[in-house]
């Protein structure tokens, strides 16, 4: 059995003009005095992700502006109808923090803050070394190990 499917998303829209204001009166040099706009895609294995682009390119192409689409997708998930939990789960998805969190969050960052600064000085108020040593840490175990096994092999003057 074969399944074939398509989505149409159609937009018409057309301006009568009054004629009332004289010759040139139906001028107007920013509007079209008729636009017919028809997206057609394959439908059979669509997903909503999918869907939503498609809505978009549509959207764009009737005028609307990329930060009302993106606003109005948002206030699908996020409004009084959507149960908090399915609104964790899409934040958790997408790494958002709301806004009944940032207290904790803020918390957490403070305490981590106060924990470094506790400990930059090094247990026993010595002085750590850790500016010194700072250049070596975007470097893997494995990377230092071949920097120090070279460095070995080009400056090593033999045994004293």
């Amino acid at each position: 059995m074969t399944y074939e499917a398509t989505v149409q998303l159609k937009f018409d829209a057309t301006y009568t003009p009054t004629y009332t204001g004289g010759f040139g009166s139906t001028v107007d040099s920013d509007s079209i005095p008729e636009e017919h706009f028809v997206i057609t895609a394959p439908a059979a294995d669509l997903n909503a992700r999918q869907y939503f682009k498609l809505f978009e390119k549509f959207m764009l192409c009737v005028g609307m502006s990329p930060g009302s689409i993106r606003s109005g997708a948002m206030s699908l998930v996020f409004n009084d109808m959507v149960l908090e939990e399915e609104q964790r789960k899409v934040c958790k998805e997408y790494e958002l923090t709301m806004d009944e969190d940032l207290e904790k969050k803020y918390q957490d960052f403070k305490q981590r803050d106060e924990e470094w600064a506790r400990l930059k000085p090094g247990p026993m108020g010595t002085v750590d070394n850790v500016g010194r040593y700072s250049i070596f840490t975007q470097f893997t175990d494995e990377q230092l190990r071949e920097m120090a096994e070279w460095g070995n092999q080009k400056y090593f003057m033999g045994n004293d």
